[in-house]
């Protein structure tokens, strides 16, 4: 399957030494079967069509989703197109932001602050998932199809299933535990002494980025299903 990864952002350049950029984690995280294409809209790079690729997968972002930045409303009307249309799309953090605020939903710099670090999200179907968070963003308000299927006491908009095909996570499952150990250190300045003690108290906690991945990729399987190539 052939996955257009839209790039919402720039890892700084000691993260980017080690990990490579955002289609690199998601490749891992997709695993075999799938063929990640990159695409930096962060940078004006959009692909040519909605169907150029079988699925959309929307990246992270240091951005805001609520910013006048020039590559934010042709993003917002690329995914409305692309969800009209029915070609699958996956949001991962800000990319699940984005997707909520171009279908008509709300984002905002939330009042109660930073949320880093692995968290547990609780699930409407299934078990709690334990995956990285890294946001001060979040959906405030739901667009209009959106069903919310995990949460948390911080943030109650965590995980969307779109009544199209989208779907939707503000947590990482493609951050590893080494990832967010690294991260924490190259963020240390701009994180609360309260935020950065309980984000490295934290970051032993085993995650469960394989389930998540798993229910993305069952969305990607399902969603694809029976569509003629482009």
């Amino acid at each position: 399957m052939n996955i257009g990864i839209l790039i919402c952002g720039h890892f700084v350049d000691e993260i980017k030494a080690t990990y490579g950029t955002y289609r690199d984690l998601y490749a891992d995280m997709l695993g075999e079967g799938y063929s990640c294409h990159p695409y930096f809209v962060v940078d004006g790079e959009f692909p040519a069509s909605i169907t150029e690729q079988d699925a959309w997968l929307v990246s992270g972002s240091r951005s805001g989703a609520y910013e006048d930045l020039p590559w934010i409303a042709p993003l917002e009307h690329f995914l409305r197109e692309a969800y009209a249309a029915q070609v699958p799309v996956v949001g991962i953090c800000f990319g699940h932001q984005i997707l909520a605020q171009a279908l008509g939903g709300k984002v905002e710099k939330f009042a109660g602050g930073w949320s880093f670090g692995p968290v547990e999200y609780r699930f409407k179907d299934g078990p709690s998932q334990t995956i990285v968070a890294v946001h001060q963003d979040q959906v405030t308000a739901l667009p209009e199809g959106a069903e919310v299927i995990a949460e948390t006491d911080f943030c109650a908009f965590a995980g969307l299933a779109y009544a199209g095909k989208a779907l939707s996570f503000q947590p990482h499952p493609e951050f590893s535990t080494q990832f967010i150990t690294d991260l924490t250190d190259v963020y240390a300045e701009r994180l609360s002494p309260d935020v950065l003690a309980q984000a490295r108290e934290t970051l032993d906690r085993p995650l469960d980025n394989g389930v998540m991945a798993q229910q993305i990729r069952a969305f990607l399987q399902d969603a694809t299903a029976g569509t003629p190539p482009a």
